[in-house]
């Protein structure tokens, strides 16, 4: 990690009030910003001005290497956002770490504009969503055909549906001080506590865990850690755990985790190939909390993130299944995801090996589609791979592997709950872009 040094002074106060984009929650971020710190909390680790252009190592691959070209660099190297956010803040993680697929950050929604230059290239390359594009939005779960796509739960261990969302008006995860970050975690606990029925449930300070609470949300796999080393040099990671803290329903089918990487982490799941049913949830807790609290959303990048792959929907709708016998037939697989435009992981998260045939399949696109667009596409493509692994069973005469494959449910059941825990490795944007 590089020091943190005392960046330029920041705009003054009368120009930043002239900026449409600069919302009096964002500008208390600056002057934080400028002595490299954030209101009493931890110094950010991009403070510091970028005077010479970042030399990338020959075998770095990310996006940052490709779209930060040196015209790019001369042109955004003195800019800043209203809030204090400089192009230093944007591409320290990528400077930090070259094995990251991705690199790059944003401070504030406004840096998506300001730094478009950089921004602008490594969207399109990434989500293939040109500067021009308008993102649309779909919540209503009524879409998602009611039919069960494994009604005895043969293939479909278990469904999960996550989405990130972020406040309007205050700054993203590298930019956010302290203080504001208790602000958020308070916003978000007061909409959280008047959830009734389904979502009902209690929330848990990381700050003012007992004993036996944590005991509790590590037995349940809920329990998530600090952010990894691209999210450190990021300056995601500061002033841990303040303001962060988990909640999650009676039944512990419904989670958010708050103040993680995105300020919210929405997560709604449950054994089985209930896909309607665990969409359904997940639309109603964003449908009851948006109506307390407005979030990030533009209709060029849809809801707002720190990490340029996750913009749009900020979805990630995944099963983990169990397909024995078309593992073996890696071209077919491979194929199907294709052609529906899903992604196939291991169990274990982006680049890991299945085990016995055991896969993670979830929908490969976020920016310019729906919500509805997203479960639909994954919500096929596995009904495609199902179909496959049904016909290659009867060609070998039956279901010969499924007392196999019921043995296998159980410890595969305990692997998901791992994955899910573990941002670092779920989470990882800068890993997904590699694959993309």
């Amino acid at each position: 990690k590089e020091e943190s040094k005392p960046a330029p002074a920041a705009a003054p106060v009368e120009e930043k009030k002239e900026k449409a984009a600069a919302a009096p929650a964002a500008e208390e971020a600056a002057p934080a910003a400028a002595a490299g710190e954030s209101e009493e909390g931890d110094a950010f680790p991009w403070a510091g001005e970028l005077n010479e252009f970042p030399e990338l190592p020959e075998d770095c691959h990310s996006l940052l290497k490709k779209c930060l070209t040196k015209e790019v660099f001369e042109e955004l190297k003195d800019k800043k956002t209203a809030s204090g956010f400089t192009l230093k803040g944007c591409v320290n993680s990528g400077v930090q770490n070259p094995d990251s697929g991705v690199g790059v950050y944003g401070g504030d929604e406004e840096s998506y504009s300001t730094f478009g230059a950089l921004f602008d290239p490594l969207i399109e390359a990434y989500h293939g969503h040109t500067k021009d594009a308008q993102h649309t939005r779909d919540l209503d779960s009524d879409k998602i055909p009611d039919e069960p796509l494994d009604e005895k739960n043969e293939f479909i261990i278990s469904t999960r549906v996550r989405v990130g969302r972020n406040i309007k008006d205050m700054p993203l995860a590298p930019l956010i001080s302290k203080a504001q970050r208790k602000e958020v975690e308070k916003r978000v606990t007061e909409s959280l506590s008047t959830f009734e029925g389904d979502l009902a449930g209690k929330y848990y300070s990381l700050e003012s865990l007992s004993e036996e609470e944590r005991k509790q949300l590590i037995d349940d796999h809920f329990l998530f850690k600090e952010g990894d080393r691209f999210l450190a040099a990021a300056g995601a990671n500061r002033d841990w755990p303040s303001g962060r803290g988990i909640f999650h329903n009676d039944n512990k089918t419904f989670l958010v985790w708050v103040n993680e990487e995105d300020q919210l982490r929405i997560i709604s799941m449950e054994k089985g190939g209930g896909i309607k049913s665990v969409f359904s949830r997940l639309c109603n807790a964003i449908k009851e909390m948006e109506s307390k609290i407005e979030f990030a959303f533009n209709d060029h990048l849809g809801n707002i993130s720190s990490c340029p792959t996750n913009l749009g929907t900020a979805m990630r709708a995944s099963v983990h299944i169990k397909l024995p016998l078309l593992a073996s037939h890696k071209e077919e697989l491979d194929a199907i995801a294709d052609k529906y435009k899903v992604q196939i992981r291991g169990i274990h998260g982006e680049h890991s090996s299945t085990d016995g045939g055991i896969f993670d399949i979830s929908n490969r696109r976020r920016l310019g589609l729906s919500e509805v667009e997203c479960v639909q596409s994954m919500y096929e493509g596995v009904q495609a791979m199902i179909a496959r692994e049904r016909e290659l069973q009867a060609e070998q005469g039956g279901s010969g592997e499924e007392e196999k494959k019921e043995e296998e449910a159980a410890p595969a059941e305990e692997e998901k709950k791992e994955e899910e825990a573990a941002p670092a490795e779920e989470e990882k944007k800068e890993e997904e872009a590699a694959s993309d």
